[in-house]
């Protein structure tokens, strides 16, 4: 089969691997489509996303699509459980706990702080997870997630970035009538964006750099926008913002635009290395800043927001042929391309 794999920074191949072997307890899926996230443009041109390092060639990919291939004969009765069969559209939780771990029972359900976690794409454990950036990818049966009716292969591949954004929010707590800035207006951000509208805010101003960005967030649901490399000024006492940016030099800005007493929830990941960001408006504002990671199973409620009538489609700007995948990889990681989710078709 075809695989998108890594092999060190700037050696990213479009090469052929072996068919997974289906194991009794798993699914084959066939997949479709396959989004590109920023950890994926890391280990292609860094060879290390957050604190995981790629030591062996790794197939990428965590935000996929597909169809059920197969089913593993110990497998059949809960996949049929979940009311799916072969052919069945499914997209995918890319996470897998292991180890035996105890958690707080205060934060037992945060399976997303579990201590060690196998996610799709990830070069965290020794050997490496590989990704579903390839025509065949096996999951265990929890991981599947049925495609509504109404939702397409293309937009479910959308499903596991709209979780994160979906689970950023919700760590801003009740935000039903609060001003909420959504500073970073890439594909996440402006995922957030159409999260806050859900979640009953009252207003939602996106920052970001790229006026390309600020219409797309504008598409999924912004009120007003901020372009912050024309001078426009940050909105003054929100009562939440959601950082989506990642970038150090923007957090004293953000502070300070939040409310004293407010919140910031950082979903934007920060360079692992030691930073210099002016922080200390959240002492003196007395700021709740909170830490967003991943997701629990919010990939779940991103599926149902779609099938109402969500349309993310906006974010999609660029679909590339597997056999294109490098060039798809320069799009992303290229901002003045224009792109937000580049979508690999695996097909």
């Amino acid at each position: 089969m075809l695989a998108v794999v890594v092999h060190a920074p700037d050696d990213l191949r479009v090469e052929e691997v072996p068919d997974p072997v289906l194991g009794p307890d798993q699914v084959l899926l066939r997949i479709a489509f396959g989004g590109i996230c920023g950890s994926d443009i890391a280990y292609w041109k860094d060879g290390i996303s957050g604190t995981a390092v790629l030591k062996d060639p790794l197939i990428l990919g965590h935000e996929v699509s597909g169809t059920i291939a197969e089913i593993g004969a110990q497998a059949a009765a809960q996949v049929r459980k979940a009311g799916l069969d072969v052919g069945s559209a499914v997209t995918v939780h890319p996470a897998t706990l292991v180890g035996d771990h105890r958690m707080p029972p205060q934060s037992a359900h945060r399976t997303n702080l579990w201590p060690e976690v196998r996610y799709l794409g990830s070069a965290a454990f020794d050997p490496h997870e590989h990704g579903g950036f390839s025509t065949f990818r096996a999951v265990r049966p929890a991981q599947l997630r049925a495609i509504p009716d109404g939702v397409s292969l293309e937009q479910a591949a959308l499903a596991e970035p709209f979780g994160v954004a979906l689970h950023a929010v919700a760590r801003a707590g009740d935000i039903s009538g609060a001003d909420v800035l959504v500073n970073g207006a890439g594909p996440i951000g402006a995922l957030a964006v159409a999260a806050a509208r859900r979640a009953g805010a009252a207003t939602v101003t996106a920052a970001d750099l790229s006026p390309t960005a600020l219409e797309i967030a504008q598409a999924m649901g912004a009120h007003c926008t901020v372009n912050i490399a024309a001078g426009e000024q940050l909105p003054a006492e929100v009562d939440v913002a959601i950082e989506a940016s990642g970038a150090p030099r923007a957090l004293g800005g953000v502070i300070a635009a939040v409310r004293r007493g407010g919140v910031l929830v950082q979903v934007g990941n920060l360079p692992s290395a030691e930073i210099s960001a002016s922080l200390g408006g959240i002492v003196t504002r007395e700021i709740d800043y909170r830490g967003s990671y991943r997701f629990i199973d919010e990939i779940s409620d991103a599926l149902t927001a779609m099938a109402d009538g969500l349309d993310v489609s906006a974010l999609i700007t660029h679909t590339v042929p597997v056999e294109r995948a490098e060039e798809g990889f320069r799009l992303a990681a290229d901002r003045s391309s224009g792109s937000s989710k580049v979508l690999i078709d695996l097909r």
